[in-house]
């Protein structure tokens, strides 16, 4: 597969929706990842991220314009022991307590599905970063409509051990925008990582449309310490 860049991908994409990004940074001390959401309605847009113990949760920037917080009230990172776990929906907490339950990342979102949001039917994306005694690993998840039947859910998982320097991979929930939303097909893509946290957070924040971006999160976790670095941009301030 071609190693593509990441923010070029971005800027490319009007509409990639929420975008979670996993890999290792060029100097290869550190496990990386970035989370992003954005949104095309009032509600989507009414958000921001806000640090919850080791992880975050998103909250309603103003809590007068809330609609539904159904599908855009949760926690997308969690921490427990050595597992970071990253995700655009509630399944957070199902793979949180999952891993509790000595369940593996897949066996933990068997019970979940993409959301039932039609006609879009959003791919559920997920994440799970494993850093323990110098060692690093990860996995990436979707759940999807089977090409937009709600009847039938695919479930795909990838699984990346020892992770290159300088390279991750990049799974969103669309292909861009369109009515309904395109989701998004094949494995995961191979981008570039690169710069210190600072300069990673900006490229991705930068590189997304200026209308629809709403949030990043970004972490780098030192693989030899397990001591991190945490970022947060939201565009309501």
């Amino acid at each position: 597969m071609e190693r593509i860049s990441l923010t070029e991908y971005l800027a490319r994409t009007s509409y990639p929706g929420r975008g979670i990004v996993i890999g290792r940074s060029k100097d290869g001390r550190y496990a990386v990842t970035a989370y992003f959401i954005m949104g095309r309605s009032v509600n989507s847009r009414n958000r921001i991220f806000k640090e919850e113990g080791e992880g975050i949760r998103t909250e309603a920037f103003d809590p007068s314009k809330m609609v539904d917080p159904s599908l855009i009230i949760y926690a997308p990172v969690r921490v427990l022991k050595n597992d970071t776990i990253v995700t655009n929906g509630d399944q957070t907490d199902t793979v949180y307590e999952g891993f509790e339950k000595g369940l593996t990342f897949e066996q933990s979102l068997r019970s979940r599905e993409f959301e039932p949001d039609a006609p879009n039917y959003t791919p559920r994306i997920s994440g799970v970063m494993h850093v323990e005694n110098g060692e690093y690993c990860y996995s990436l998840s979707i759940l999807k409509s089977a090409g937009g039947d709600p009847s039938s859910c695919s479930r795909y998982t990838f699984d990346y051990a020892a992770p290159l320097a300088g390279e991750g991979r990049f799974i969103s929930t669309y292909m861009g925008d369109g009515n309904p939303l395109p989701s998004f097909e094949g494995e995961p893509k191979l981008v570039n990582i690169e710069g210190d946290i600072d300069t990673f957070t900006n490229d991705i924040w930068n590189s997304l449309n200026e209308d629809n971006k709403v949030s990043l999160f970004t972490r780098f976790i030192d693989i030899s310490t397990g001591k991190y670095e945490t970022r947060i941009i939201n565009k309501n301030k």
